[in-house]
């Protein structure tokens, strides 16, 4: 049965011990060696296949070319075998955390793979690239690693769950320091104590602000996942030789709750599983069905409902005005709300654009679709016809759909909302989407097969047929590789595609 930790601020006098605090609660969490349930073994084989969907469409995008360049000229360390990039051949290996860096990078440059959100956001799928690193790297199995990135889900779902990073400007990625180390730290058996300093150095690192997702949203959206990611790894590394951290770091007077969050007088409470109870919470996650900001995902779908019903509402001529009436979340930070003129902008990065639901809602109204490349091409921001209609939409937040999309009940919780058309001629057109079509209560859930197909769309461009069918042939035996397959668990590109990327030079 899950507990609750209660989580507060205590004074240096209180001399709050390790094993009342959250960091060592999620490192007895990571120790527990509780067996992984069948269903969550058959997300995590879908949430690899995933990502490496994403990574391959991503492979030769400049933030991609430079990390894996960064790696790729970092050898392997004295200790260990290191570990693969996506898209080098299998040979290659590189030092473990540089390639937790350069795989984290390519999975999240397209924004494009799995997204959990209540408290706050996250990706959980962010933590499949260190723990994967890591594996490689010690020569871990495929049942070990399962059991790692069990891990990583769970702890990274659960600060999710509890404890709101965004309204006080923190990156998200603050949540993923602690998971990714959490679940190294399960992937490599480690106690107690040695994980509890690694989940401490992890956030104490990681600890951000959101500049990197507001305003003119740079390459560094990118990075910032896979810098959490390294930077465990680092930690793990560090705790493994007796070195400590920062204690205690959420609960201390000076520490993230106190300073950084709701501040000396805040509470909260962490759902975490009990002492052998299974780690089940990636099943609470869901992925993407386009490449774009979660909350622009039932949009997208709405959209295409409504291009295929009414094929006029693609001509801004026939439109007075568009309002998507939403949860605050989306009014804010994807919305007009943000009071980003960036995100009205045709000549705004791809990065902004992925965060500009005015911008997403037009072309899908338009295209019937979405495409991970085509729909963010600066001719496509740039027609004359779309900017007519962006610049007729805007965002509202709704009291309701922003109590449905904190709901705790999965059955009502929703990232969408309702459109109000108002046209020309004075008529109006109201509709409503709740989730996206992809998300286990939508239209399509997403299956297996939905997974292998985004896959292979996206991976046919880069990968030779026999790759793709390697890959895929090792992620659906996951639990099972021997770790000469685990260090195998990688996509290799066709000849000549790395070669037309960029490979900037930098220190290294």
């Amino acid at each position: 049965m899950t507990v609750t930790h209660h989580l507060r601020v205590h004074r240096s006098d209180e001399n709050l011990t390790r094993e009342g605090q959250l960091a060592w609660h999620i490192a007895e969490v990571a120790a527990d060696p509780v067996a992984v349930e069948p269903e969550v073994v058959d997300m995590i084989i879908n949430r690899v296949i995933d990502n490496a969907s994403v990574a391959a469409a991503s492979l030769t995008r400049a933030p991609v070319s430079a990390a894996r360049q960064q790696a790729l000229d970092n050898p392997v360390s004295v200790s260990g075998t290191g570990a693969t990039v996506f898209g080098a051949t299998l040979d290659r290996h590189v030092g473990v955390e540089w390639a937790a860096w350069a795989n984290g990078v390519a999975v999240r440059e397209l924004d494009y793979h799995d997204t959990f959100l209540a408290a706050d956001y996250s990706h959980p799928g962010d933590n499949i690239p260190p723990i994967v690193a890591v594996a490689q790297h010690v020569g871990a199995d495929g049942a070990a690693l399962v059991r790692g990135l069990a891990t990583g889900y769970e702890i990274q779902i659960d600060l999710v769950r509890a404890i709101c990073l965004h309204k006080h400007k923190i990156d998200h990625v603050a949540h993923l320091g602690p998971s990714a180390a959490a679940g190294i730290g399960t992937l490599l058996g480690l106690d107690v104590e040695t994980i509890y300093q690694a989940v401490g150095q992890a956030l104490h690192t990681t600890t951000a602000t959101r500049q990197s997702r507001k305003g003119e949203i740079s390459t560094w959206k990118a990075h910032a996942p896979a810098f959490a990611g390294k930077m465990a790894v680092e930690a793990i590394d560090r705790a493994m030789r007796g070195q400590t951290s920062p204690s205690p770091i959420y609960e201390g007077e000076d520490g993230v709750i106190a300073w950084m969050l709701d501040g000396p007088d805040a509470s909260y409470e962490v759902p975490l599983p009990a002492a052998g109870e299974a780690k089940r919470a990636i099943l609470d996650s869901y992925t993407k069905e386009h490449s774009a900001e979660y909350q622009a995902q039932a949009w997208i779908d709405l959209a295409r409902k409504l291009h295929g019903e009414l094929p006029e509402l693609a001509d801004p001529a026939n439109i007075a005005s568009i309002v998507l009436h939403t949860s605050h979340h989306t009014h804010y930070v994807i919305g007009s709300g943000a009071n980003d003129p960036q995100k009205y902008d045709p000549k705004a990065s791809r990065e902004t654009l992925d965060h500009s639901i005015p911008y997403i809602f037009a072309v899908a109204l338009q295209d019937g679709g979405w495409h991970h490349v085509d729909s963010y091409l600066p001719e496509r921001a740039a027609r004359p016809d779309t900017v007519e209609l962006w610049n007729k939409i805007t965002t509202a937040e709704d009291p309701e759909w922003t109590r449905r999309y904190h709901s705790t009940d999965p059955d009502e919780k929703a990232f969408g909302g309702r459109v109000e058309i108002t046209m020309t001629d004075g008529t109006t057109v109201v509709d409503e989407i709740a989730v996206a079509d992809a998300h286990p209560l939508g239209a399509r859930p997403f299956a297996r097969e939905d997974y292998i197909r985004k896959f292979r769309i996206l991976a046919e461009p880069v990968l030779e047929p026999a790759e793709i069918e390697r890959f895929l042939d090792l992620a659906q035996r996951l639990p099972e590789l021997t770790p000469a397959e685990v260090l195998e668990l990688s996509i290799v590109a066709k000849p000549g595609v790395l070669a037309a990327a960029p490979a900037p030079k930098g220190l290294f």
